[in-house]
Parts: C-alpha cells; structure tokens; sequence
C-alpha cells in the first residue's frame, strides 16, 4: 500500500477556519481524514500539508512512526505550530487508513480502551466570539451564556474573564473578577465544573497570582495558561504559590517542549492541541510524560468535528486523561458536513466502535462553506494608553 495523494479541504465555520486533510491511498476505496485546523493561519496550514505531501507520496501510510519522522527531519528547518499542524492533520489521517484496514476503531491502536466514555466542555456561545470574549465581563451576561452550555447537556464550562493586563493589576479588577466568578457558581451550582482560560493575559507572575487569588471562592476545576508560554520557572512559581490547579500546554509543539514543563512540575494538567502538537503519537507520548509527573491531561481542542473525534480516541485510550474541550453543534450544519459523530449523553462522549476514527466528509457539504477570512478579534487587546497586549 502506497500513499498517492494528500489535499486539503477548507470550511469556513465563523469563528474559524476548519482545515480538513485527505490522504488517499493505492488501495481502492481506502483513505484517511485529519485535521490541521490553526486559527488565522489557514493559507500557511494548507501551503505546508502542500510541501509536506511531497516527502509523503509513495510510502506505505501504515509506518507512522518513520512518516512522522520524515516529514519532521527531512524537513531540514525545524517546524513550528504551522509546520507541526500540518503533520497533526497527516498524521491523522495515517490512523484512520491503518485502522480502517484492520477494521478497528483507532483507539484500538493507541493502546486500547482505558474508559468506556470522556467527559466533554464547552464555552459560552459555543465558539461564538461576542458571547465568550466581550459578554464574559457582565456577570448577568455570563451566567446566561454559561446556562445556555449546560442546558444543551455539558456538565462543565470554560470562561475567558481576564481583563487585558500588562505587568500590574488593580484592586477594582481583582474585586470585579472575584465577584464574577463568585455570581457564576451561584448561578451554575456546585455541580458544575468550572474552568479558566487566562490566555497568558497577565505578564507578571504577581499579577497572574493576584487573579488566581481573586477566583478561589468560585472554586475552579483549573486556571489555564496562566502566563504565556515558554516560560518553565514562571509556570513552577504559580504551581507552588497557587491554591488552584494550574493546566497549560496548548500552544507547545512537540515532546521536547513539553517535557521542561513536565521535568519541572510547572503544571498540574497539560493540554496538549492533538491538532497542533504533532499528532496522536506525539500526544500519547506527552501524555506517558505527564503520568510520570503526576499531571492530567485535558486535550486542548476549540477545532473542527476531525479534530474532535481524533480527540475522543485519545480520550479512550488515555489513562491520566481527564475531560475534552470539544464544541459539536458549533454551526448549525456541523452533522451534514462529517458524519457519524458520536452523540452526546449526560455530558459525555461514548467510545466509537466503528473502524477507523468512524466519521466521514461530506465534500459536497463542505463545498457550501468555502474559506472566509476570519475576524481578528486579537485585534481588540489594546489598553486605554495603546499599549498592545497579549489576547
């Protein structure tokens, strides 16, 4: 079996564009879908699955290990979050053939069934940007929108309620944040796993303690990315001084990156992008690092329906896993476009038993929504003086 053709299929869905890869194959019939979703990257992800498949035609799609090992090392430069998200979405792709072959699912592969279901979170709106980033800091607003997500089943939701911040902070915006997070406790209940995504907002350790400080009555199940990434000493500092469990991980690419931040303890839940990290092997691999370390892993994942169930396959098989950000129904056509993803019950995605990751693109669908260029909502982190801050 050889491989003989990889291409692109790109869904403009609002917020983001969906970057679907296909890797066709010498058997009739027979060929894999991956994801290389990467937000406001879309020319670049696409332009590197072009380069990339060029290393990949004609080898067997089943040596996973030696494509991934290909397409990084005869790369020659070394590849950043654009370069790894394209090898994410090709690396998928490679699972679904080799498990489709075999007619199993592709947890089966990844080690087998450690859990019969994952649990699931979702934000306000869905993905909906005014609902996620701008209502966050009306407390009515937020508990309506946070409602909304657990009467559609989840029983956990992640907000973004950090004001822009630079080195300092202020006693008014550490008392806003704790009042708002004390209203939305109250308005979702105890029962309600709440998370928050800081978006490394605060560019000081101080100020990032003084916020995690201002949310301990709300109680929640962990503040991610507390600062930006890439800084290791910063990240242990928070871990030890915070009464908080501390997840971050989303924008490393690669095991070496991640592995610091494990060596040094400087998180309590890592969150590696399966779309963006390198793929299900490098996930997997980041995860066997974590255990060592004491660490979850919760999958960071705002993207599409592909990177979703590749996701749930990681989820299954995964034994320190320990929820999926995922966002199904994220457009109103999300069903029409792949097929076959799982329902949700009771806030939880159950184990695929088809073979492969059991989901198929509809192209003709896919076709309706054509590429857009996203908002720049990253646009608005300005502060009252101009000072550009990070979103």
């Amino acid at each position: 079996m050889k491989i003989t053709g990889i291409r692109t299929v790109v869904v403009n869905a609002k917020m983001r564009n969906w970057v679907f890869v296909r890797v066709d194959t010498s058997v009739p019939g027979l060929y894999g879908w991956g994801e290389a979703t990467l937000n406001w990257k879309t020319r670049a992800v696409t332009g590197a699955v072009e380069d990339l498949a060029q290393l990949m035609i004609g080898t067997d799609p089943r040596n996973i290990e030696q494509a991934v090992r290909r397409m990084n090392k005869h790369s020659y430069y070394r590849l950043g979050i654009i370069g790894a998200s394209a090898i994410s979405g090709i690396e998928h792709a490679l699972w679904d053939i080799s498990a489709k072959e075999l007619g199993v699912p592709v947890w089966r592969m990844l080690g087998g069934k450690v859990r019969e279901r994952v649990d699931l979170y979702s934000h306000p709106g869905l993905g909906e940007m005014k609902a996620l980033y701008d209502d966050t800091f009306d407390p009515s607003l937020l508990v309506a929108s946070s409602r909304a997500v657990i009467e559609k089943g989840f029983h956990a939701v992640k907000i973004v309620p950090l004001p822009y911040t630079n080195a300092t902070t202020t006693r008014t915006a550490c008392r806003n944040l704790e009042k708002l997070g004390i209203a939305l406790r109250e308005g979702l209940g105890d029962d309600v796993a709440i998370m928050v995504d800081f978006h490394g907002r605060a560019s000081t350790v101080s100020a990032t303690l003084e916020y995690i400080k201002a949310l301990e009555p709300m109680g929640p199940m962990f503040v991610e990315e507390p600062v930006q990434p890439g800084d290791t000493r910063a990240m242990r500092e928070i871990v030890e001084r915070s009464n908080v469990p501390i997840a971050t991980g989303e924008r490393l690419v690669g095991l070496r990156e991640f592995a610091d931040l494990l060596d040094a303890r400087a998180c309590n839940i890592v969150q590696p992008d399966l779309n963006h990290c390198g793929g299900l092997l490098e996930g997997k691999k980041v995860a066997a690092l974590a255990e060592l370390a004491q660490a979850g892993v919760a999958p960071h994942n705002p993207n599409g329906p592909l990177a979703a169930i590749a996701s749930l396959h990681y989820g299954i098989s995964t034994p320190n896993f320990v929820i999926l950000e995922a966002m199904p129904g994220t457009v109103p056509w999300y069903d029409d476009v792949v097929s076959g993803m799982p329902q949700m019950i009771d806030g939880r995605w159950a184990a695929p038993d088809k073979p492969g990751f059991g989901v198929e693109v509809d192209e003709k669908e896919a076709a309706k929504h054509p590429f857009q260029q996203e908002v720049l909502h990253i646009q608005t982190a300005v502060l009252d003086d101009g000072t550009l801050v990070d979103w």
